[in-house]
């Protein structure tokens, strides 16, 4: 069995050897290790420290193109290199590598197909409290809408199963983390958390500019992670919301027509009537939204067939 430990990085001369030797080349279950690192368009030391630790792949890209862009790209590679498990951890040094051993035994032992590490939120003392606090409420927000168990969303410490690195299809361009975890469910994939450590000392996210930046953009994530694969869902519960407004002020109109007074509050029948029309059309919405997902799945079927093709000619 033949495990690939994939490293994004954009200019982590400082903290990337740290990284490296942390990372054991041996682990139970494996035959063989081996590393990617995947250069983000660094204009520092980045690669030519990877070359000196003796790291076996490289990608370059030739411009900054942002974390989600190279999680994609690192996985394909490593799917092409014949990798039955994949790690990602960050270059920063944040995760405790010896941890790697946890992270894959539910994959090598088919516990499951993704497997994220849990960070000890309280504990991180380079996190303030609100935004431990926020990312707290985050992980609930998508474990609630993802219906899984995952306790720590943008955790970036986590592996994949082959099957299940084969399935991904990262749309989003800010992150990767929720997306993998919403798309899961949706195509019968197993998913685990396990607790880990995390390093003292590392440095401040690039993702996260400020708290103001990181809220906006992690919920407009969700946000959308949800449209696009619980559709029905999300149009069933606005379309019911309007539809269940519009047939209350019909009833109070309704009430007061028949106490006599009703001619009084026209405007009243007129709101709930629109109100009843957008909610049933917005129903309608989320039926044909539904459809579309049904297609994508098939088109992803026929894309793993493809790429299960392309494998077997291109051993």
């Amino acid at each position: 069995m033949k495990l690939i430990i994939q490293i994004p990085a954009y200019n982590e001369e400082i903290s990337l050897p740290l990284t490296l030797s942390s990372i054991s080349r041996e682990y139970e279950g494996i035959d063989e290790v081996e590393i990617l690192v995947i250069n983000d368009g660094s204009t520092d030391r980045t690669v030519s420290i990877a070359e000196d630790y003796g790291v076996e792949h490289i990608i370059n890209l030739r411009s900054n193109m942002g974390l989600a862009k190279a999680f994609t790209l690192g996985l394909q590679y490593c799917i092409d290199k014949g990798a039955d498990v994949i790690v990602n951890i960050d270059a920063d040094n944040q995760y405790n590598a010896d941890d790697i051993a946890k992270l894959i035994w539910p994959i090598v032992n088919n516990k499951a197909d993704i497997v994220i590490g849990t960070r000890p939120i309280d504990r991180i003392r380079h996190f303030s409290f609100v935004k431990k606090i926020l990312q707290k409420i985050g992980s609930k927000i998508v474990k609630l809408l993802s219906n899984t168990g995952t306790e720590d969303a943008p955790s970036g410490f986590r592996a994949f199963s082959r099957k299940a690195a084969m399935m991904m299809n990262v749309f989003d361009n800010y992150t990767y983390t929720i997306e993998t975890i919403m798309q899961s469910k949706t195509k019968g994939l197993t998913i685990e958390s396990v607790p880990i450590r995390t390093n003292n000392g590392f440095r401040k996210s690039k993702l996260v500019k400020n708290l103001f930046s990181y809220v906006k953009n992690s919920g407009f994530t969700i946000l959308r992670m949800f449209v696009i694969y619980r559709p029905f869902r999300f149009f069933a519960i606005i379309g019911g919301l309007l539809f269940l407004v519009g047939c209350l002020i019909w009833l109070r109109f309704l009430w007061y027509y028949v106490h006599g007074v009703g001619a009084g509050n026209l405007q009243s029948l007129i709101f709930s009537t629109i109100l009843i029309v957008i909610g049933f059309q917005t129903a309608i919405l989320g039926v044909i939204a539904d459809l579309l997902g049904i297609n994508r799945k098939l088109i992803e079927d026929v894309q793993i067939r493809v790429k299960k093709l392309e494998q077997k000619n291109n051993p």
